[in-house]
């Protein structure tokens, strides 16, 4: 089942939004379309798959500083510049605070749709990305002190009986620890708990 997708466009400009917008439908994407900024900010975004279509010259807030206060917001979406008005500058801010694409007006249809597949392609592995890291933080968590503290050691490479001296239990309750640390984690091997340990810590 592919996961829902939803292009969100900004620009002053009713005409351009509705042929924006027209394009993307036509392909069966869904799409919003805000004449500013604060209309956007004021919109429930739902919780899919997401990117955004940002014309550079805005009344109020311009685009580029729009993506610029993107982040502080907590609007992780790509962003796709585009503008009547570019130049080589303007291009090198909006790519040098990550947008995808930017592209000048009057572009063609097949790339805008190229640079809307890219980003919600990226979008889409944000946040299976951030799904996956929530799973591995709620195992974790479901761990217990001790299986805890045997993952960390093991994870940071000491042997089973080195663990063991360390916490002063045995060798095999260590390894009993460290079994049911594995399988709650969903390792398989020692090497995939080092792997997950080391996403953990970011």
């Amino acid at each position: 089942m592919v996961e829902p997708a939803i292009v969100h466009v900004i620009d002053d400009d009713a005409s351009v939004r509705r042929s924006v917008t027209a394009l993307l439908r036509s392909v069966g994407r869904d799409a919003c379309d805000y004449p500013s900024c604060v209309e956007f900010l004021d919109a429930q975004l739902p919780d899919v798959a997401s990117c955004l279509i940002l014309d550079v010259r805005l009344p109020g807030t311009s685009g580029l500083d729009f993506q610029r206060q993107m982040s502080v917001k907590g609007l992780e979406m790509p962003v796709i510049m585009m503008t009547g008005h570019g130049d080589i500058t303007m291009s090198v801010q909006a790519m040098k605070a990550g947008a995808i694409d930017f592209l000048t007006k009057p572009f063609r249809d097949q790339d805008m749709l190229d640079a809307v597949n890219a980003a919600l392609e990226k979008d889409h592995e944000r946040r299976l990305s951030r799904s996956m890291m929530s799973d591995l933080v709620n195992r974790h968590a479901s761990l217990s002190a001790r299986e805890k503290e045997v993952m960390e050691m093991v994870t940071s490479g000491l042997l089973n009986k080195q663990a063991a001296f360390a916490l002063g239990l045995s060798e095999i309750t260590v390894k009993l620890y460290r079994a049911s640390a594995m399988k709650k984690m969903g390792a398989r091997t020692l090497a995939d708990l080092v792997k997950i340990a080391e996403r953990l810590k970011g």
